[in-house]
Parts: C-alpha cells; sequence; structure tokens
C-alpha cells in the first residue's frame, strides 16, 4: 500500500479567460475547482492507475470538507487530520497563453496539532509499503517537520519519496535520516546547491555526487521534454521519452512521483521504475484536467521510454 502525505492542501480554482483585464471586471463561464496540492495530484494517478493507496495531511474549515468529498467521490481513500482553520485556494488565471497564480499561504496551525498529526501518520503507515511527502509545509511547523516523518518512517521501514523544495527539502536532506528518493527539477538542483545546474551529463553527474545527496538511495531530475536524469544506487541513467502533443504540463512532476510508488511499490527493477515514472508524467500532460492519467493509453507510451545506463568514463 502507498501512503500519500500532504501537508499543505488547497481547492485549485483555474479561471480560464480570453483576456485578462486588469483593474476592471473579469467573467469567467467556465471555472473549475478541484482537490489540490502535489500529493492530492499524486493521489489521484495512483487511483487511476489501480494502486492501493491512503491520502493523508492536514486541512481545515469548509474548504477542508470539499477537499473531502471531491476525493470520497472520486474514490480516493483519505485519512486527513482535521484542523478547525481554514485551508486555503490557490487561483489560476490562463489568460492569453500565460499563467497568472494568486496562492493563499493557508492555515497557520497551532501548538500541538503537528504532533497530533505524527502519532496518526505513525498507525497510517503501519501497513504501508512506500510513502510519498509532496509540497510545502503550512505555517506553525517548523522546516525539519519532514525529518520527523522520516524517523517515524524509518522505524516502520517504509520507502519515502519526497518531493518538496527549499528550506524544507535542504533541512530533509540535513537530517540524520534520509528519504529513500527525491525528484528535484533543474531549478531546484540550482536552488540547492547555489551553482548553474543544466541539462549536460557532466554537469549533472557533478550535481548529483554532491555530498549533500549523500544516503539518498535515488534522485530523479525531471527535465521536461528532455525526459529524466537519474542516480540510482551510484549508477546513472539518462531516461528519453518520445515526442507528445501537451495540453497541460501542470502536475507532471506529481504524476512521475505517483508512478515511481506505484513502481517502487510493485518492486519493479529500476529500469521499469523510471519507465513508469516518465509514462504517467507523460499521461498527465496529455489531458485538460491537472493531476488525471488516462491508463489505457500507458502501454503504448511505455514502450517509448528509453533506459540508458550512463558509463564512466
Amino acid at each position: 500500500m502507498i501512503v500519500t502525505v500532504t501537508m499543505n492542501p488547497s481547492v485549485d480554482i483555474s479561471y480560464p479567460l480570453e483576456t485578462f483585464k486588469i483593474n476592471d471586471v473579469n467573467r469567467v463561464e467556465n471555472a473549475i475547482k478541484t482537490a489540490g496540492g502535489k500529493g492530492l495530484n499524486v493521489s489521484r494517478v495512483i487511483k487511476q492507475m489501480d494502486g492501493e493507496l491512503v491520502a493523508s495531511g492536514i486541512l481545515g474549515g469548509s474548504l477542508g470538507g470539499y477537499i473531502i468529498d471531491q476525493l470520497n467521490r472520486e474514490g480516493v481513500s483519505n485519512r486527513f487530520l482535521e484542523i478547525e482553520k481554514e485551508s486555503r485556494n490557490c487561483i489560476a488565471i490562463l489568460h492569453e497563453g500565460k499563467q497568472t497564480e494568486v496562492l493563499e499561504s493557508g492555515p497557520t496551525l497551532a501548538d500541538g496539532e503537528g504532533e497530533e498529526y505524527l502519532k496518526q501518520f505513525e498507525k497510517l503507515i503501519e501497513d504501508a509499503e512506500v510513502v510519498t511527502m509532496s509540497g510545502s509545509l503550512p505555517k506553525g511547523l517548523p522546516t525539519d517537520y519532514y525529518q520527523k516523518l522520516l524517523e517515524i518512517s524509518r522505524d516502520k521501514e517504509v520507502k519515502v519519496l519526497l518531493d518538496t523544495s527549499g528550506e524544507a527539502l535542504k533541512q530533509a536532506l540535513l537530517g540524520e535520516e534520509k528519504p529513500f528518493l527525491i525528484k528535484p527539477n533543474t531549478d531546484e538542483l540550482n536552488a540547492l546547491l547555489e551553482q548553474e545546474v543544466t541539462s549536460d551529463i557532466d554537469v549533472l553527474k557533478e550535481a548529483l555526487n554532491s555530498s549533500l545527496f549523500e544516503g539518498i538511495e535515488a534522485i530523479v531530475v525531471s527535465m521536461g521534454e528532455d525526459g529524466a536524469f537519474a542516480k540510482i544506487e551510484g549508477e546513472f541513467y539518462k531516461v528519453s521519452i518520445p515526442s507528445i502533443d501537451v495540453v497541460n504540463p501542470v502536475g507532471s512532476g506529481d504524476a512521475t512521483i505517483a508512478g515511481l510508488a506505484l513502481a517502487l511499490n510493485q518492486e519493479l527493477p529500476w529500469d521499469e521504475v523510471l519507465k513508469t515514472a516518465m509514462t504517467t508524467g507523460m499521461l498527465n500532460t496529455m489531458e485538460d484536467k491537472t493531476g488525471h492519467v488516462n491508463k489505457d493509453h500507458f502501454d503504448t507510451y511505455y514502450a517509448q521510454v528509453e533506459v540508458e545506463k550512463i558509463k564512466e568514463h
């Protein structure tokens, strides 16, 4: 079983407009509202790929209730810690080929709520083989909170896939307990290492050999249309994907995490893990809705993903 963790979920609202008028009224005919947050995108894709999961995290208020109702309607099993404060809205205004976002920060957790979730998490993962932890931390939690979840996961011998950024990621990497896998993109590597990381193989190899990543079994660097580059158990891999028609790239990284979790939960070999992840990521880009894939197309695109082991010079 897979447990997904979303510490700061949201209701994602998409406003498609032909023209976005500043300091004027904008009327939207087809607003789209979905249960959002990176971990919930992961959850939906796992469900759509027929994986067994429980979605968890912290939410509250009427927006939290909306999120739970939507997950229930989609058949996504969930157990969240519910608090009194309101969860957040995240608004995307789609206009003239651009995307302008307005993101609320979410609730500030009261003393003790973070500790309460740790206790719930410990029970949740008793039957889990894989845990995904995605996205930002809400206010009120320390920046090393993921490290606390990693410690509990170690005691339960559960593989943790961590997909976050900034200080939360840095603190997780600096802590004693390491995630099993991380999935940064090149921009996040730039920020972590404070150096320019490009898609050049030699540059990527040098970056992933940084002491900051010691103790991590797998690092998968997502590179959009260029596929991915990975360091797994000391070996390097280049993953190539076919050219596809992209409809909506938002959430493709989350769909990639879903594929990684599904394949690891099935204990597949690493080349199949990488191919599965790239395929679910691609399938997400081909759908209008964020965090959605069409399982019927999986085999077709899986067969077109190539994994090449990079030989040492």
